[in-house]
């Protein structure tokens, strides 16, 4: 059973946009909260952005304004859609539950690179 499955990356141009898509588990994330984390070469994961409700929704200071989160309950999907996107946004990006569960992989994730 596939858990978490991310898609929607691709190349895109400084300044242009992209929209991820992250199919989940209902039954293993129905009480979770769910983020969007990615991962640069040579850098750790971070956390880019968090939605705990409809009117709570967390950014990393370096996606504010320009990453929008959202969730669709009914389809079990989650989305980050990526508006002025620059080179540093280059990593593969993942979803997951927040905080992490230690009973729970990651998914494959999916490659987002930024150049023109």
């Amino acid at each position: 059973q596939v858990q978490l499955a991310e898609s929607g990356g691709g190349l895109a141009r400084p300044g242009g946009s992209l929209t991820l898509s992250c199919v989940y588990s209902r039954i293993i994330f129905r009480f979770n909260n769910m983020a969007w984390y990615r991962q640069a070469p040579g850098k750790q994961r971070e956390v880019v952005a968090g939605i705990f409700s409809e009117s709570s929704l967390t950014y990393a200071d370096s996606v504010k304004g320009r990453f929008t989160i959202s969730r669709d309950v009914a389809k079990n999907t989650l989305y980050l859609q990526m508006n002025s996107l620059k080179p540093e946004d280059t990593a593969v990006y993942y979803c997951n539950s927040v905080p992490l569960r230690p009973d729970v992989s990651w998914g494959q994730g999916t490659q987002v690179t930024v150049a023109s």
